[in-house]
C-alpha cells in the first residue's frame, strides 16, 4: 500500500511540474559556419522589381506643385486621399491605365514603381512643368506574419527592399515560445508554391536576399520543441487531473476502511 500511495504520489508531482511553462533563452544572430548559397544570388522579384498589375493602388505625388495631381476631375479617379501631403490614390483599370487630371490616360501595368514614376515624370514634362518630381507608390503590396509573433496579421510593404528582420520587428518580435532556427517564408503562386527555410540563429540570414521580402509572402514562425512539449503536457494534464483527483479520493477511502 505504501509502494502505491508513492508511486501516487510521484506521478502527480510529474504532471504538476510539467505544466509550468519553461521560458525559453533565446540565440539570435549567433555566428555558424556554412550557410545557403542563395547570400550570393540576386534577387530580382523583390518589390524593387514588382512590375504593376492591374487593380493595384497608386498613390502619386508631384513633389514640386500638388495641384498638377489633386482632384481636378473627380470622373477620372478612382480614389482620392484630399491630402496633399500625401499625394493622390489611383486605381489601375483592369486595362492596366490610371487616369490622371491634366495628362490623361497612362499605361502602367508591367511597369515597375521606378519605370511607371518617370513615365508620368516625362509626360508632365512635356505639357505642364519643366523639372517634375514625381513620387509613386504602390499601396496595396502587403505580406502575412502568423505563428509565434507577437502581433500577426497582415503588414503592407511600404519600401522597396524590406527585410525579414524588420517585419519581425513591426510585429514585435518573437514570442518566448518560438523557434528562432524554423521561420518558413512561403512564396509563389498556389499551384507552385516556394518554401525558404530561415535559421535566425545564424547571423549571416540577415544578409540572405531570399529573406527580402516580396508581396503575397507568408512568413510562418514555428513554435520551439519545448513549448510544444509543455503545451502537450498541459494538455494531457488538463485530462488527467480530475481522474487523478477522483483516484485520489478513491485511494483515500480505501486506506480509511482497511485501517
Amino acid at each position: 500500500m505504501r509502494r502505491l500511495i508513492f508511486s501516487h504520489l510521484f506521478l502527480a508531482a510529474i504532471i504538476i511540474f510539467s505544466s509550468c511553462s519553461d521560458k525559453q533563452y533565446q540565440i539570435l544572430f549567433q555566428q555558424r559556419n556554412s550557410i545557403s548559397d542563395s547570400l550570393t544570388r540576386k534577387n530580382p522579384t523583390s518589390t524593387k522589381y514588382y512590375q504593376i498589375q492591374a487593380q493595384d493602388i497608386l498613390q502619386i505625388r508631384n513633389l514640386q506643385d500638388d495641384k498638377f495631381i489633386v482632384n481636378q476631375t473627380p470622373a477620372n479617379l478612382n480614389t482620392t486621399t484630399g491630402n496633399n501631403t500625401t499625394g493622390e490614390s489611383f486605381q489601375v483599370k483592369d486595362d492596366g491605365t490610371v487616369t490622371m487630371p491634366d495628362i490623361g490616360t497612362v499605361q502602367v501595368a508591367g511597369l515597375t514603381r521606378i519605370e511607371a514614376q518617370k513615365l508620368i515624370e516625362d509626360m508632365f514634362r512635356k505639357t505642364l512643368l519643366k523639372d517634375p518630381i514625381i513620387e509613386l507608390k504602390i499601396t496595396n503590396l502587403k505580406v502575412t506574419i502568423f505563428g509565434e509573433v507577437k502581433t500577426q496579421g497582415n503588414f503592407p510593404l511600404v519600401k522597396d527592399k524590406t527585410t525579414l528582420v524588420e517585419l519581425i520587428g513591426e510585429a514585435g518580435g518573437l514570442t518566448e515560445k518560438a523557434d528562432e532556427k524554423n521561420i518558413e517564408i512561403i512564396r509563389g503562386t498556389e499551384n507552385n508554391p516556394k518554401v525558404i527555410a530561415v535559421d535566425f540563429s545564424n547571423i549571416r540570414y540577415i544578409n540572405d536576399p531570399s529573406t527580402v521580402l516580396q508581396s503575397g509572402d507568408i512568413v510562418y514562425i514555428a513554435q520551439n520543441r519545448r513549448a510544444a512539449r509543455s503545451d502537450n503536457l498541459q494538455n494531457f494534464s488538463t485530462i488527467f487531473q480530475p481522474v487523478l483527483i477522483l483516484f485520489n479520493t478513491a485511494l483515500i477511502l480505501y486506506t480509511l476502511i482497511h485501517k
